[in-house]
């Protein structure tokens, strides 16, 4: 283990800085300062090397995070990436971009400040890529059979590089102009910017994964065409459906799904000219949804110089401790604080909006009113009406499935009560033979860590369909797909 008394000499959780507001407001770039390499080892020494590590349980992915801690505490550093990267393809996107439920799950988590587990898989994965040690892996054979992967987020890419790394051919299709998916276009840089993509995709190149970006299946390919040229097929096109508001005045210029606007601000930052871009500049901002999504919104609006932002939430200010209804491990229900609030704005909880208004057929106000909530069901706070101004309003509540039009009607693939793509125990669409599904797609919306997991399970099952059995590891037993 790590030093066996790390957690009772270091009772302080440490973190890499944020740089100041008023200077990564100027910018785009990431908002952490570096973290000192020693001060990390200290952090990794307080695990506890529990009798039952919780924080595996916190993982989708099965992360052995007691192991890699210990490693990084005996500064054996490349031993450590090598054990991360058993579990986890991609922690360069997890080290930013998940919550981290592992470290709410973590056993000293209960009375100290959880292990900074998210901090030290971060630096493991960008040491290693600073060392040279992040290597295409090739398969030892080719097996001759072809894979289809549609989408090209994080779900799709992990199932891309096991399938590849099974010694299939794997193609990946992707609608868009680049790789990535909601990695690329819905993740802003200032909360991860897009090199790591980058860096990460030369590596799957090399081991032989082909891409085809711009890329419509269902209609630049047909379903016909399809099933004909592969072997298998994963489906891993996310959940991309917004949900919408559907009030009077929704029909005004000015009212947008966040991935409307979103998307827009990451081409300009990769050098993209945007005609009729959706921007913040100069204007009162109303951001409807408190989650992450409607956090990068704020951010995005912050640094394209909005004049003054709100953000609605409908459901209570939470509790600034664990909350009683989500005891430990599970994953706690409380008030957090992201780079993008520090930054500016105004959140306003238990609200309900219920009227856009306008002039010239452009939003210039919407009408709400405060909520509170009885017996599962939110109502109206008699004389709590009040009408705000605002010339941009970003629709950030959520998805509610993936598209299907274009691919998923015609391929005649199910359909569960959520509307995502159903499947069977094995991850496999029901009643389409060789298809797969991963991700959002088929689990509804959901963490980074749930669909890199998803992608190596489903990897996995298409292995075992094209090869007989498969060596690939599944961090998603069958069993958890059924119960979900």
């Amino acid at each position: 283990m790590a030093d066996p008394r790390g957690f009772l000499k270091h009772t302080e959780r440490e973190l890499p800085e944020r740089r100041p507001v008023d200077l990564r407001l100027m910018d785009w770039k990431e908002v952490y300062n570096d973290f000192d390499k020693s001060e990390l080892q200290t952090q990794a020494s307080r695990c506890m090397d529990c009798g039952i590590p919780f924080c595996h349980n916190g993982c989708p992915l099965g992360n052995l995070i007691p192991e890699w801690n210990d490693l990084v505490y005996r500064d054996q550093w490349k031993e450590g990436i090598e054990r991360l990267h058993a579990t986890n393809n991609f922690p360069e996107f997890t080290g930013r971009l998940c919550p981290a439920p592992c470290e709410a799950s973590c056993v000293l988590g209960i009375n100290q400040p959880a292990v900074t587990i998210k901090q030290v898989e971060v630096e493991l994965i960008d040491n290693a890529f600073d060392s040279g040690w992040v290597q295409p892996v090739l398969p030892s054979e080719r097996t001759g059979k072809s894979v289809a992967v549609v989408g090209s987020g994080p779900a799709g890419l992990a199932a891309a590089q096991q399938l590849t790394r099974a010694g299939h051919t794997v193609y990946v299709y992707e609608r868009a102009d680049r790789i990535g998916g909601l990695l690329r276009y819905g993740i802003p840089e200032f909360k991860m910017e897009k090199r790591h993509i980058d860096r990460r995709l030369e590596q799957m190149k090399a081991e032989g994964t082909i891409f085809r970006t711009g890329v419509n299946v269902g209609v630049d390919i047909t379903v016909a065409q399809l099933r004909q040229d592969f072997d298998a097929v994963v489906l891993a096109m996310g959940s991309t459906i917004g949900r919408d508001l559907p009030i009077p005045g929704r029909e005004l210029d000015g009212i947008h799904q966040a991935m409307e606007f979103l998307p827009q601000a990451n081409r300009i930052q990769l050098g993209d000219t945007v005609d009729g871009q959706i921007s913040a500049k100069g204007k009162k901002v109303v951001i409807i949804g408190g989650g992450d999504t409607g956090a990068d919104c704020l951010g995005t609006s912050l640094r394209q110089g909005a004049e003054v932002v709100h953000q609605f939430e409908i459901m209570p200010k939470p509790p600034t401790e664990r909350a009683e209804s989500t005891p430990w491990p599970t994953y706690p229900l409380m008030y957090r604080v992201s780079s993008a609030h520090e930054e500016g704005g105004e959140r306003v909880f238990s609200v309900n909006t219920e009227q856009f208004t306008g002039e010239n057929g452009k939003v210039t106000a919407l009408k709400a009113h405060e909520v509170v909530m009885r017996d599962g069901r939110f109502e109206k706070v008699e004389g709590s009406d009040f009408e705000l101004e605002c010339d941009l309003v970003l629709l950030a509540m959520g998805f509610v499935g993936p598209e299907r039009v274009d691919l998923l009607d015609k391929l005649g693939v199910e359909y569960d009560q959520r509307g995502n793509i159903k499947r069977d125990n094995d991850f496999a669409a029901v009643g389409q033979e060789g298809v797969y599904v991963a991700g959002d797609a088929g689990r509804g919306q959901s963490l980074i860590v749930w669909a890199i997991a998803e992608g190596r399970s489903a990897a996995a099952a298409a292995d075992r369909y094209l090869a007989g059995a498969s060596d690939l590891p599944a961090p998603i037993v069958p069993t958890q797909v059924a119960q979900r």
